[in-house]
């Protein structure tokens, strides 16, 4: 038999509108209304801010272990490009991805400061509760998406994960199986270059993480991780790509955590400050907040409108927070939500600590 090259459908490109200077491709710019690029900025503004809060408030004692998001805020812009009836399910360093969906900061606050009704969702958001296992809710947006191609429905499920993740056997679990079955599912993976204190150029040999979409036949695109309207513009099309029954899509936002890995780890001792400097200079925000100012959307009194307006908003979700906290949630409640009939196993678990908990009193 001659030797043949085989010509696969795929090609991966890189897509990106909007440079750090704040100029737009205007060939490719999605022409967002003014008020959703406003609603994106100060979202993004919102996201940073209550990060830095959260760091204090970590450093204080009053919360626990939590994954810093500084620099990723443009995966906001993900968020924005889905349908209300999308489902998505996050990772551990999606702080802005569920805040742009509607989850209360003070769940947030509960939920790091230790009491698992934290990860309780308000009816409707179509959001499931962080996963912290790498990897793993990646494999729950493959099963929502098929229980939504089940059911005739015309919607997709949205995943994000990190670069780290990719070397998980969920990763290819699900690419392969959500390929095979042609799913609505959008994979988006958040490449930070770091997974903790490993670099991605020891995470995989391949020239970018995209192409690995090429080995299970759906589409792969490598976007600016740090420019939200390539993010958006990227989500968009592969949602509507899925909805359409066009199968899933791998994006990879190249973009750097400004931060550390967790509040329990020393980013120093692993990455160089000039490598740190060098991706500040592309902060998403800054270069968002140029384009909108050289747009005429925003100015100084606007941006410290913005500012204050925040400030309150995360001073009042402390406050909710706190009053949520003091009011001592009753420790039996966690054994009525793990079955829908509670086991015999649990009830006598159950009665024990009720009995232990009169005893204290």
């Amino acid at each position: 038999m001659p030797i043949q090259e085989i010509d696969l459908p795929h090609r991966i490109t890189y897509l990106s509108i909007l440079d750090r200077e704040g100029q737009v491709d205007e060939a490719l710019d999605p022409r967002l209304s003014e008020e959703l690029l406003l609603k994106l900025y100060r979202a993004m503004v919102l996201a940073r801010r209550f990060d830095e809060r959260m760091l204090i408030l970590q450093r204080q004692g009053k919360i626990g272990t939590f994954a810093p998001v500084k620099g990723q805020e443009a995966q906001i812009g993900a968020a924005a490009a889905l349908e209300p009836n999308d489902w998505i399910t996050p990772s551990f360093r999606e702080t802005p991805v569920e805040m742009w969906r509607g989850k209360p900061m003070e769940n947030i606050l509960l939920y790091f400061s230790g009491y698992n009704e934290g990860g309780d969702m308000p009816e409707g958001l179509n959001l499931l509760p962080v996963s912290v296992p790498v990897g793993s809710q990646m494999s729950h947006a493959v099963g929502i998406a098929f229980g939504l191609r089940y059911r005739g429905q015309k919607s997709v499920a949205a995943t994000f994960f990190g670069d780290g993740a990719t070397s998980q056997g969920d990763f290819h679990e699900a690419m392969n199986f959500a390929s095979v079955y042609q799913l609505p599912v959008v994979f988006i993976c958040q490449n930070n270059h770091w997974a903790i204190s490993l670099p991605r150029s020891r995470q995989t040999n391949s020239a970018t993480l995209a192409q690995k979409a090429i080995a299970y036949d759906m589409q792969g695109i490598q976007v600016d991780g740090n420019d939200i309207l390539a993010v958006y513009s990227a989500v968009k099309e592969a949602a509507e790509r899925g909805r359409a029954g066009g199968g899933p899509t791998l994006i990879e936002m190249v973009t750097y955590r400004l931060s550390m890995h967790t509040t329990a780890d020393d980013p120093k001792k692993y990455r160089s400050e000039q490598e740190v400097a060098e991706w500040e200079s592309r902060d998403p925000i800054t270069r968002f907040e140029k384009y909108l100012t050289q747009r005429g959307m925003l100015d100084e009194q606007k941006i410290r409108s913005i500012t204050q307006e925040i400030k309150a908003e995360i001073s009042l979700a402390e406050q909710r927070w706190e009053e949520i906290a003091a009011k001592r949630i009753d420790p039996l409640d966690m054994f009525e939500h793990a079955y829908a009939e509670i086991t015999p196993t649990l009830h006598d678990q159950r009665e024990m600590l009720r009995k232990e908990l009169e005893e204290k009193k």
